[in-house]
């Protein structure tokens, strides 16, 4: 008979420890964060709040940790704090559940002195003080120094009450800087919260036995101080090991990385980690699949279908960038799009200049069409199965609806039709110009901000379709003078060819000048969307019936 594995099954310890004993067994490189946990993700005034339920006796919730002698990759830092190896040979617990709340405590409460101090946040965030002056508090026993400014003396530095000589240290310099009865009365103050901290006792469910996909498993179906996981963190600590020593997430963050250092810019995570699981073979990559069987699917997949993925959205963005003249991630009206065209590239031998035509056209009607809002786990499998025959040569691609959605009656960017709105008005006003003639930069301001690159014409509060994007502008101006002036002026000037540049009449400016604004607002609608409409029935789509529509939240 061959060998059998023998697992112990996973026993569940309950236990309760003191604070003080939990950050040192950290400090000692016992008590350790595996590297499938998520990152540190808590905000600033999470961090105070918890200090604040501490002080008032509240719990903080239970840790779970896992106990092994089985060597697991681990962070070597903690709340920022550098943390020595695991001993050798000795059992190690590892954090499965209170990630944010021990780094948040142990970052401050073991905070050391020459610890870096900065206006960054990733500095600031670990310096917690208590003030001990009741009428400092405002409501908020705790607070962050955030400035370069000293902090004041009746100020409690919380990294200095668990060490008796950073303690006795700081109440020198309360009888320093204060009256010996109100040194005396402010001492007794930090010496109470000092206890309260030293005394707080933790509720921790210790397991130990089992094995990694056991503990992993337990990890995974953890949804901890209202962080939860994502699917994609979900089946990277599922599938840890699989694919080296980084994890799935590391290896997608290099994926977005590479793609906005590109000057493409962000792809979602969560676009990545479709496509992903879309290469690996998979159709079920949407809505509420079991993440869990998901793993075990894919695991031997993944290493694989990971270099497939970085190399192939490489090919889609340039498709985009190039054949669709998209210029920017953020202006894809559907991120499913990026995923299907991966899985075209991927699955395609050969790839005929007729099959480009169609995905461009493919794309144009789907954006136009709203084809995948609100799409369902069964519709993007559909999808999928499709853009795989099609990529193969052994059928077609069809749309749930072939007409276009009217011109968008508001501007915003959650709106697949509004985006592709936008990429029409990139392509057919290509040089827009300034007041001084020079070229507008648009893509560069697009990159950085969103509706504030397109500023409003008419400003004033309760002008009828003063949302429509016939209402937006990329101009910039001098101090003071508004785009309406602006426009009016170049009109005035016979300065036609900037106004041309942003698809601006002469006629619409008349309303302007009569101070007419909903006229101009129509207007220029009106113009805009007769362009556009000639574009889409270019391609051979159909346009909508109506001329101006309702605008749908659809972006996923």
């Amino acid at each position: 008979m061959g060998d059998i594995e023998v697992v112990k099954d996973i026993s569940v310890v309950p236990e309760v420890h003191f604070l003080e004993q939990v950050l040192e067994r950290i400090a000692q490189g016992e008590l350790r964060v595996p590297k499938f946990q998520r990152p540190f993700l808590w905000r600033p005034e999470q961090m105070l709040q918890l200090f604040d339920s501490m002080e008032r006796g509240y719990p903080m919730g239970s840790l779970l940790i896992w106990e092994t002698t089985m060597p697991l990759e681990s962070l070597d830092t903690i709340g920022g704090r550098g943390i020595p190896p695991a001993p050798e040979g000795a059992k190690v617990a590892y954090v499965l559940d209170g990630h944010q709340r021990l780094s948040t405590l142990f970052g401050v409460l073991h905070r050391s002195a020459d610890g870096p101090r900065s206006a960054r946040q990733e500095d600031w965030m670990w310096w917690v003080y208590r003030p001990l002056v009741r009428s400092e508090h405002d409501g908020v026993r705790y607070r962050h120094q955030k400035s370069g400014e000293p902090v004041p003396s009746h100020f409690l530095p919380m990294r200095s009450v668990l060490g008796t000589l950073d303690f006795l240290e700081y109440a020198r310099t309360l009888s320093v800087s204060h009256s010996r009865e109100e040194a005396d009365r402010l001492t007794k103050e930090s010496e109470r919260i000092a206890k309260r901290v030293k005394n707080y006792k933790v509720s921790v469910v210790r397991m130990e036995g089992g094995t990694l996909q056991q503990a992993i498993e337990v990890f995974s179906r953890i949804n901890s101080s209202g962080q939860k996981m994502r699917p994609d963190q979900m089946v990277s600590a599922l599938t840890y090991g699989t694919i080296g020593s980084e994890t799935l997430s590391d290896k997608m963050e290099e994926i977005k990385g590479r793609i906005a250092a590109s000057g493409f810019g962000e792809i979602p995570i969560m676009t990545i980690f479709q496509t992903v699981l879309a290469l690996s073979g998979e159709e079920d990559v949407y809505g509420d699949t079991s993440w869990e069987t998901m793993a075990r699917k894919v695991q031997g997949q993944l290493t694989t279908a990971v270099e497939d993925t970085d190399l192939i959205l490489q090919q889609v963005v340039e498709f985009l960038r190039e054949e669709v003249r998209v210029p920017l991630a953020r202006l894809v009206p559907y991120n499913i799009q990026i995923m299907l065209l991966a899985v075209f590239f991927h699955f395609s031998d050969k790839i005929e200049a007729e099959q480009r035509v169609k995905l461009r056209h493919w794309f144009w009607t789907t954006s136009l069409a709203g084809t995948f809002a609100g799409s369902t786990t069964t519709q993007v499998r559909k999808f999928i199965t499709e853009m795989k025959a099609f990529a193969r040569g052994k059928g077609g691609l069809s749309y749930s609806a072939e007409r276009a959605r009217s011109f968008p009656e508001r501007f915003d960017l959650r709106s697949a039709r509004v985006r592709a709105y936008l990429l029409w008005d990139l392509q057919t006003f290509p040089d827009r110009k300034n007041l001084d003639g020079g070229t507008a930069n648009v893509l560069e301001q697009l990159a950085t901000a969103h509706s504030e690159t397109y500023r409003h014409v008419i400003t004033q509060s309760g002008v009828p379709g003063a949302s429509s994007p016939a209402n937006r502008i990329v101009m910039t101006t001098p101090p003071g003078v508004s785009i309406r002036q602006a426009l009016i002026r170049l009109a005035e000037d016979g300065r036609t060819d900037i106004l041309d540049s942003h698809g601006v009449s002469l006629a619409s400016i008349e309303h302007l000048k009569a101070d007419e604004f909903t006229g101009f607002i129509l207007a220029r609608q009106h113009e805009l969307a007769a362009r556009e409409r000639q574009f889409i029935e270019s391609l051979g789509i159909k346009s909508a019936d109506k001329e101006v529509g309702e605008t749908d939240i659809d972006t996923e």
